[in-house]
């Protein structure tokens, strides 16, 4: 494994200090987790709820764990209880799961609207015609144990940069439209989740808030 600090010292020095860095850890041992952790890095990110489970039993409890892979709703009773926030909502349905799970609990449970913004259909998400549709429906008011706290998407998996840099720019929009329309009065409502190791330099300039960086981090050593 490269050395952890100077990655993580590498992209300090490229991230400005209000976007949140998410470590993607997918596939990553407890060990190799641990020395990104003992960096001074809190957040991390796993797309399968069993591996997120396996490690969280395993590691210190400060790790705010971020789910950002698809979430089947008989798998949500699993991470509501400790879950930092789930970045990978895309139904109405799995809103809806996760609000009663959490009510369950008398819990609040954060969480993104990921919205499809790419050009492969395999990508998971909202349309922006569907979110309208919830929000004038008024349903959005009725989820009372969610907090939604914005938007998260995944571009088109390119070299194009200027395709890239088209849809984090429509996601972008996105957020300030439901953001205006149906969470005007609620501060928390401000993240874009967008931006991985590839593209997150298009993404801090398109406005990112939450970047997922897992292969300069756990992969190849990056090249000054």
């Amino acid at each position: 494994m490269p050395d952890p600090e100077a990655n993580i010292s590498y992209l300090r020095t490229r991230i400005p200090g209000s976007v949140k860095l998410i470590a993607v850890s997918k596939t990553k041992r407890a060990d190799e987790i641990i020395r990104v952790y003992n960096c001074g890095q809190r957040l991390f990110g796993e797309n399968r709820v069993q591996e997120l489970l396996e490690k969280k039993a395993l590691l210190p409890e400060d790790i705010e764990w971020h789910l950002i892979g698809h979430l089947q709703t008989n798998k949500v009773k699993y991470v509501v209880p400790f879950i930092g926030m789930i970045e990978s909502v895309d139904t109405y349905k799995l809103l809806s799961t996760i609000n009663s799970e959490s009510r369950k609990i008398n819990r609040i449970t954060d969480c993104l609207l990921q919205i499809h913004i790419a050009e492969e259909e395999t990508k998971y998400g909202f349309s922006i015609k569907e979110l309208t549709e919830i929000g004038d429906s008024g349903a959005f008011k009725d989820l009372k144990n969610l907090r939604i706290c914005g938007v998260m998407g995944m571009a088109t998996f390119t070299d194009d940069a200027d395709q890239v840099r088209k849809e984090f720019s429509f996601l972008r929009e996105c957020r300030n439209r439901i953001k205006t329309n149906f969470f005007a009065s609620e501060d928390y409502f401000r993240e874009i989740s967008m931006g991985m190791s590839g593209d997150y330099e298009i993404a801090i300039e398109e406005g990112s808030t939450m970047l997922r960086i897992g292969s300069l981090l756990f992969g190849e050593r990056i090249k000054k």
